[in-house]
């Protein structure tokens, strides 16, 4: 028997029982559903169905049947016949690489995206869907924490991966938003495991900066950190000079730094969201366990790898307790932790913003760059600067519907004890 193939493309303003009226009518005619896709946009729906049907009679009642149910339910109908060489060319493309580029800002602008689609468009690629991420913006209502997130699923062969993201980069810098370029693949949908830099990640401060304010010697710290987190010089060497320098300083100190700790923006919706569908958090850090183990009570992390200061009889020595925590030993951590849960290192995800970062944010899964300095920006998979730490969600793919199960975190609160 003879088939013939026909795609309906369904438009006009939504109602509940649209799409089953509308298959209700494929059905009594025994037609084969091949494909079937609908979104909706301010409540117009967009309906795609691609269907088989045995040629002759049965082909043009269904159609004239489908229109005149369309007309009944006041949207518009437009048929277009398919061959089958470009129904098989249409089943080739299944087994093609599958990609996901998430756009994230405080607003997405027409021009932002022109320019991502733009990159896509110039290298062949198809678009198979695009999703908004974030809730629906009020044009009344000023927002507290304006956020703005859409991914697009992309199709298709990329020869230079490189410079595909290079491109992206670029976009990045010249038109402010963040753009992050994701293989979809199992891995990306099955992540298990986020470790984070504290200083500056997790908190919005430097703490080491913040106890050598309070010791005098706030500058000399200052300029050894920074020239450290630039990676211009060893990390080992800059740990153990900033150490000497906060020599006699009171625990009392560390305790009244630890309970005022500037929480940043999204961290606890992060988190809160992490925890509720069983993800393993962990802190790896080059600052100290002092106010990790203080973060780790207040958020919930599991897992806490930093220095260790060495204190006696009230007051630092200018020494510390065990190895130094460094760029590779945060890495080394990582990969402990993922085998002690049995989780796959492609299931893993590292968020930092300094150089020490870099090895696990290279090690992880997914590495994502944090208002990081522009060296590791420019050296990792993934970035985030235009808005909190809870964009992390996004570039899981997360909506806000799945996220604000939990009462979002607004604020840049303190932790409190």
């Amino acid at each position: 028997m003879n088939k013939e193939i026909f795609l309906l493309n369904i438009s006009g303003q939504d109602e509940p029982g649209l799409t089953s009226s509308l298959t209700g009518v494929l059905a009594q005619y025994g037609a084969k559903v091949l494909d079937i896709g609908q979104a909706n946009i301010h409540d117009t729906l967009s309906l795609g169905i691609l269907f088989e049907i045995a040629s002759g009679k049965k082909s043009a009642a269904v159609l004239k049947d489908l229109l005149f149910r369309a007309y009944e339910l006041g949207i518009k109908a437009k048929f277009k016949p398919i061959s089958s060489d470009e129904y098989e060319k249409w089943v080739d493309l299944h087994g093609k690489d599958r990609y996901i580029i998430t756009l994230l800002g405080e607003k997405l602008s027409a021009k932002q995206i022109s320019a991502v689609t733009e990159v896509i468009s110039d290298k062949k690629l198809n678009i198979d869907s695009i999703k908004r991420l974030t809730g629906r913006l009020s044009l009344v209502k000023e927002q507290e924490y304006p956020r703005s997130s859409i991914e697009l699923s992309v199709r298709g062969e990329i020869a230079d991966k490189t410079e595909f993201t290079e491109k992206f980069m670029q976009i990045s810098r010249d038109l402010d938003v963040d753009i992050a370029f994701q293989e979809d693949n199992i891995y990306r949908r099955n992540r298990r495991l986020v470790c984070f830099d504290m200083d500056s990640t997790l908190i919005q401060t430097e703490v080491i900066n913040e106890l050598a304010d309070l010791a005098g010697v706030g500058k000399q710290v200052a300029e050894i950190t920074e020239s450290a987190m630039q990676g211009e010089i060893d990390f080992n060497e800059s740990f153990k000079r900033r150490m000497l320098l906060l020599k006699g300083l009171s625990e009392e100190v560390l305790h009244n730094v630890a309970i005022n700790l500037p929480i940043t923006k999204g961290a606890r919706r992060l988190i809160d969201t992490l925890k509720r569908y069983g993800y393993k958090t962990a802190i790896l850090s080059g600052g100290f366990t002092y106010f990790g183990h203080y973060l780790q009570k207040e958020l919930g992390i599991d897992y806490v790898h930093a220095n260790e200061l060495e204190i006696k009889d009230g007051v630092l020595t200018g020494g510390y307790v065990g190895e130094i925590v460094d760029g590779n030993k945060k890495a080394e951590f990582l990969k402990e932790i993922a085998k002690k849960e049995g989780i796959a290192i492609d299931q893993t995800i590292a968020v930092g913003d300094g150089a020490n970062d870099l090895p696990m944010l290279n090690l992880a899964g997914l590495g994502i760059a944090f208002h990081a300095k522009p060296k590791v920006k420019d050296n990792a998979q993934s970035s985030i600067s235009s808005i909190g730490l809870d964009g992390v969600l996004y570039l899981l793919g997360y909506h806000d519907r799945h996220i604000d199960l939990i009462k979002p975190e607004l604020s840049n609160d303190t932790v409190t004890t």
